[in-house]
């Protein structure tokens, strides 16, 4: 197994998921349903420690431009999410009324409540959440710049190469049995399949969406560095893949990780960007709320207009920092929103969270992907920042 590529296993594990999922006994779905959930805890145990272990050192052993680099990465991260938003809205405000013509709102419920579930769960709680672990990395990381002392580096440095061994020991050789198990449970229960049977246009949209700003962020990443964008995104598919089974930006850190270096960008810039991007840049999750939003409101026969909805975006990109640990969390993050800023009811935020769980695992493949563009935009102006001096 270790000869075939971890893309290919993936692949394998999705296909297979599918097909055996059809057709296995409930017993067979819950078991592989338990192993998924002791992977799936465990990757949430662990997360803060991926996010500590990288960022802390990368930002300590960059000296006294980390905070600069901070900054320009939280920039450029945030201007990508917003800018997806409003690449959604207008994109689905000039196609709804066609797509959605003969189209009425019903009720659904939560798609991910008819999955089966395991036979025993076992908690494993994280030691902090993330939004801690990645303050706790920055006050770390900082500090560690500005008071250039090696004591506590070499040991945060010690600390990234136990976790980087956990990942490449434990994790990735995982990951596609965790995948297959999800992809079998759904296609067991057929939840999923109801609601994209109903929104199949809006889901479709969704996607061409997802693809064409992918291509676009590495369009501009692909300039910046001189690369081909298209063997980019090559580079980064396995991400997109292993992300559509985990629904995790956060759990698949380590295979963003390890592609994102084939990016030709500096190992410390996506040791330093990709943990932190997993958890502030969200442009497919964006582009997913917006669109499936709108929907909802085109199905009450509301029409919003640009100067309520991009207030809604702004704050969209900030309320959902906190989320991307947990599997459809952007839109649990974001009903408070919808709620206050957009006038959603119970129905309607019932209706959302269906819509936006039904394919969560293609918005956050988009997101993951589009980390290792942004990460190598952020080592070209880097570089660039740095030639005259060198010079």
């Amino acid at each position: 197994m270790k000869r075939i590529g971890l893309l290919t296993r993936i692949i394998i594990a999705i296909v297979l998921g599918i097909l055996i999922g059809s057709f296995a006994n409930e017993f067979f779905i819950r078991l592989f349903a338990t192993f998924n959930g002791l992977f799936g805890n465990f990757l949430s145990f662990i997360i803060p420690f991926i996010i500590i272990g990288f960022i802390t050192p990368g930002i300590g052993t960059m000296g006294r431009g980390a905070g600069k680099l901070l900054g320009m990465s939280a920039f450029f991260a945030y201007f990508s999410t917003v800018i997806a938003g409003l690449f959604a809205f207008f994109v689905a405000k000039g196609l709804y009324p066609t797509l959605l013509n003969n189209q009425s709102l019903k009720a659904f419920t939560d798609p991910s409540e008819g999955l089966s579930q395991p036979f025993l769960t076992v908690e494993m709680p994280a030691p902090m959440e993330v939004m801690t672990a990645l303050l706790l990395s920055f006050i770390l990381g900082i500090g560690l710049a500005a008071i250039k002392q090696d004591t506590l580096l070499k040991t945060m440095i010690e600390f990234k190469e136990i976790v980087q061994l956990v990942i490449e020991k434990f994790i990735i050789p995982l990951l596609p049995i965790h995948i297959f198990g999800i992809f079998a449970n759904m296609t067991h229960t057929g939840q999923v399949a109801v609601i994209l049977s109903v929104f199949i246009k809006v889901f479709v949209m969704i996607i061409i969406l997802h693809i064409l700003y992918l291509i676009f962020q590495y369009t501009v990443a692909g300039s910046l560095s001189k690369q081909n964008p298209f063997k980019m995104l090559k580079t980064m598919s396995p991400a997109y893949f292993t992300a559509l089974g985990t629904q995790s930006s956060a759990a698949t850190i380590p295979v963003t990780l390890k592609h994102a270096k084939k990016l030709k960008a500096d190992d410390n810039i996506v040791d330093f960007t990709v943990p932190l991007f997993a958890t502030i840049h969200l442009s497919g999750s964006t582009i997913t709320i917006v669109s499936c939003s709108l929907a909802v409101l085109f199905l009450q026969g509301q029409v919003e207009t640009l100067s309520a909805y991009f207030p809604f975006i702004l704050m969209l990109g900030i309320t959902m920092v906190a989320a991307p640990g947990i599997p459809g969390g952007a839109v649990m993050a974001a009903i408070g929103l919808l709620e206050s800023m957009l006038g959603f009811g119970p129905t309607m935020v019932s209706l959302m969270i269906a819509l936006y769980l039904a394919q969560d695992s293609f918005g956050t493949a988009t997101n993951v992907t589009g980390d290792g563009a942004i990460a190598s935009i952020v080592n070209s102006f880097n570089r660039k920042k740095k030639e005259p001096k060198e010079n």
